[in-house]
Parts: structure tokens; C-alpha cells; sequence
């Protein structure tokens, strides 16, 4: 996403705040995925743009509060709450003050004004990375959905489960033993968007090539896992340092606020993985592989 669809997008937001929207219209509204502007959105800004209208719409609400002579039950309609209890519960986590208590003076309230985006010149900093082309892949993995708001929340740990079930389950390992020794790497699968959808298919599998045992390979389709086909498409790859998952959010928001500016790249709506490689360097978590094109 441009520092221009950014803006784009919160102004959108700003028009809208009074009206059914969620990131799905705003999203539409940039020309993106579902998917990727949740994500990209989050990472820049630091919060999902769900939350951002929440937040502004409960600082608009509190201003109105105190300016006007709207009541409670009329401002919770109006900023998009199904009842004025639901409003106030809100209200009162955000502000401290309930709703009743904003209409006063002297009440405690929070202010959270709109997001502008600004280009800041930062000092020089080594983001080391290559631009690698690969052709259409095929991989054997186990699949499953999740919803695309768990994305950067850093209270949800459903790929972590998933990692963790299907390891528990000995999901896994069975499946690596069908490359041959040396090059038993493990890929998460991070599914292309799809227009309108509100979840991503995750997919933890291997690739199948010259060194995968095929025969054995479709008695595994058979007991559930499934195929997973990538087209050919340039990635930019970056090295994910560190003991656990964290490491790989820190790189997707350097990728958004440092590689997507300064190299005019912009990524595109196809599947990016990491690799978890059976032998590698000390300290590499893990190898992130995003799509791209030249914009």
C-alpha cells in the first residue's frame, strides 16, 4: 500500500465514520484485498483499521457528548452500537467516564485524533534482502482457515496453535519424511486473497519436486492433506532473526514502512511463505518470502 492508498483510506473512514463500515468497505474502497489491506493497514498504523474507527468513533461520540444536548441512546445509535449498554461498556473502557458522566464538565476523557501520514527521514539503517524468481510451485501441506482480524494481534496465537496441534497430532513429521534427508525444509503458507472473503488459508506443508517420494506423497491426500499451487512470481527475501514468531512481524513491518518506499516494490495478491529451513545458519528463525512487483 502507498503512503497516498493510506491516506486514501483513512479519509475514507473520516467520511464514513457514521456509517456500517468496517475494513472490508475500506478496503474496496483502495482497490485491495480484504486480506492484505488488514494486514497492511495494521502494520503501518500499529492497529487494525476496525479498532481506528472504533477509537475515533468513541472520541467523536465523547466531544458530542459534552458540545450537545444528544442523548446517550441517540449517540450510540448514531456511532454504530446495537444498544446503549453495548455503547456505554465501550465508552467507559475507552474514556474512564460513562457516557452520562462525559455530559458534565471536569469528566476524564481520552482523545484519540485521526491518523496523518507523514514521510520521516530516519537515520540509515541496513535492511538486507534479495529479489529471488520462482517459478509455480506445488506443495503438500495441512490447511486450515483463519479470520483475517487475527492478523498482528499480538493476543492471538491460532498459527502458533495450529503449528502446535498438527506437531502433537505427528502431523508433521511424517509429512518432511517424504523429501529426501537434507532437504526436509518446512513451509508456512500464507494463502492469496481472495475479493470479499473475511478469512486467509494457512498452510503448513513441504514442496513437492524431484526429491519428494510422489508414490507416498498421494496416500497423504488421501487422509486430508491437500495440494497447494503457487504461479510464478518475483519474491523479495528476508532473513527472520530470533527465538520465536515475533521476529517474523518485526520483519513484515520493516517491509512496510522501509523496503515498499525506499525500493518501489509493492506486493502482490499471491501466496508469500516462510521457510523453516531443516538445516540453517545460527540464529535464523526462519526465511520470509513475499511477492512482489516493480510499481
Amino acid at each position: 500500500m502507498s503512503i497516498q492508498l493510506m491516506q486514501q483510506a483513512i479519509s475514507f473512514m473520516e467520511e464514513h465514520m457514521c456509517e456500517d463500515i468496517s475494513y472490508i468497505e475500506v478496503a474496496q474502497n483502495v482497490h485491495m484485498s480484504n486480506y492484505n489491506f488488514h494486514r497492511t493497514f495494521s502494520f503501518i498504523a500499529g492497529m487494525t483499521a476496525n479498532e481506528y474507527i472504533r477509537k475515533r468513533r468513541l472520541t467523536l461520540a465523547a466531544q458530542e457528548l459534552q458540545a450537545t444536548d444528544i442523548s446517550v441512546i441517540d449517540a450510540a445509535y448514531k456511532y454504530g452500537y446495537e444498544s446503549p449498554e453495548s455503547f456505554s461498556k465501550a465508552f467507559s473502557r475507552f474514556h474512564g467516564s460513562s457516557p452520562k458522566q462525559a455530559k458534565q464538565k471536569g469528566a476524564k476523557l481520552h482523545l484519540f485524533n485521526p491518523l496523518v501520514i507523514k514521510i520521516i527521514l530516519e537515520g540509515g539503517s541496513v535492511m538486507d534482502y534479495r529479489i529471488e524468481h520462482r517459478e509455480g510451485q506445488r506443495f503438500i501441506a495441512l490447511v486450515k482457515s483463519f479470520p483475517n482480524e487475527i492478523i498482528n494481534d499480538d493476543n492471538d496465537h491460532s498459527i502458533p496453535d495450529f503449528w502446535k496441534e498438527c506437531s502433537e497430532k505427528n502431523l508433521i513429521e511424517p509429512m518432511r519424511r517424504l523429501r529426501v534427508e537434507g532437504k526436509r525444509d518446512l513451509y508456512g503458507l500464507c494463502g492469496p486473497a481472495k475479493d470479499g472473503e473475511t478469512h486467509f488459508d494457512y498452510g503448513i506443508g513441504i514442496v513437492v519436486d524431484g526429491d519428494t517420494d510422489a508414490e507416498k506423497a498421494e496416500q497423504f491426500l488421501k487422509n486430508g492433506y491437500s495440494i497447494w499451487i503457487t504461479e510464478p512470481v518475483d519474491y523479495a527475501v528476508f532473513k527472520c532473526f530470533g527465538n520465536d514468531g515475533d521476529c517474523i512481524g518485526e520483519t513484515w513491518g520493516k517491509f512496510f514502512k522501509e523496503f515498499v518506499p525506499q525500493t518501489g516494490y509493492a506486493q502482490t495478491e499471491d501466496t508469500d511463505y516462510e521457510i523453516y529451513y531443516e538445516k540453517s545458519e545460527a540464529g535464523l528463525f526462519c526465511e520470509l518470502w513475499i511477492p512482489v512487483k516493480k510499481i
